[in-house]
């Protein structure tokens, strides 16, 4: 069996610390052969750069993901484009820097592949269909891995949840993020197509998603730009394991987990032009 931690959206440096803190431990407890973490906004809560690529896979993360915000920092661009282990979006247009999904070696005779995709509802910038993107690349490499996992960095739960029937049987499981918020209808789909609409967010959750609480309801209330804030206080972890057969493909089991983080770390305010 491959156990596979999913680390939702980490949000800004003490989401990073969270997974330093937190994640040697989680692989030793639950024995967990690889790790994937959604990473896009864990510099200052939009974006990430190349010292918080270093130090996620030096606390143990093989794979970072990405969404949206995958390239609100430009000098992350260098590093994207030559390395599979920082994932984006595999369905943005042709000649946007990044790769949208690896093939990692497991062991001898197995090997996983990751792939990362993005919605369209609800997005102001719509992009390549996931659907038409998810075929085209298990047509052209789904064949390589025996286990495949899929980020779908979606807004509507509806699209994520069409999407992984779409696909169920054709990847080992498929796992939703951007909403900042962990959902409870984790389920194996009737071709063993493991499935979560949402795995929520790793950082402050004295927040509202992970932004400081006074800043986000200004933005509602006034509705007018605010200087971004980040959340402090509370801080928690959240993931799920897939537990996956390697030789059918198809998980078995899946766990959510939502962990306390006794982080003694306070966040620096950073001010931008808008929320």
């Amino acid at each position: 069996m491959v156990n596979l931690l999913f680390i939702g959206d980490v949000v800004g440096d003490a989401g990073v610390e969270c997974v330093a803190q937190a994640l040697p431990a989680l692989r030793a407890e639950y024995d967990i052969h690889f790790v994937v973490c959604n990473g896009e906004n864990s510099h200052e809560g939009r974006g990430i750069n190349e010292v918080i690529c270093r130090r996620l896979h030096k606390a143990g993360v093989d794979v970072i993901t990405g969404g949206d915000h995958s390239f609100d920092k430009h000098l992350i661009f260098p590093y994207m484009a030559k390395t599979n282990t920082l994932l984006r979006p595999m369905n943005y247009p042709k000649g946007t820097p990044g790769f949208g999904y690896g093939i990692f070696k497991l062991w001898d005779d197995i090997q996983i592949c990751v792939l990362n995709l993005r919605g369209n509802t609800f997005f102001n910038n719509p992009i390549i269909c996931p659907f038409f993107m998810a075929d085209r690349v298990l047509q052209d490499v789904g064949h390589y891995a025996q286990v495949f996992f899929v980020d779908f960095h979606a807004e509507a739960s509806a699209e994520k949840q069409a999407l992984a029937w779409y696909l169920d049987g054709r990847v080992s499981a498929l796992c939703g993020t951007h909403t900042h918020v962990q959902t409870a209808d984790e389920r194996i789909l009737p071709m063993g197509t493991g499935y979560l609409t949402d795995v929520g967010f790793t950082g402050a959750h004295h927040s509202v998603i992970g932004m400081d609480t006074q800043t986000a309801i200004n933005r509602f209330r006034l509705q007018t730009p605010q200087r971004y804030r980040l959340g402090e206080g509370e801080y928690r972890l959240h993931a799920a394991i897939f537990q996956m057969d390697e030789t059918t493909g198809q998980t078995v089991a899946i766990q959510r987990l939502s962990l306390p983080i006794a982080l003694d770390y306070t966040a620096q305010p950073v001010e931008r032009e808008t929320y």
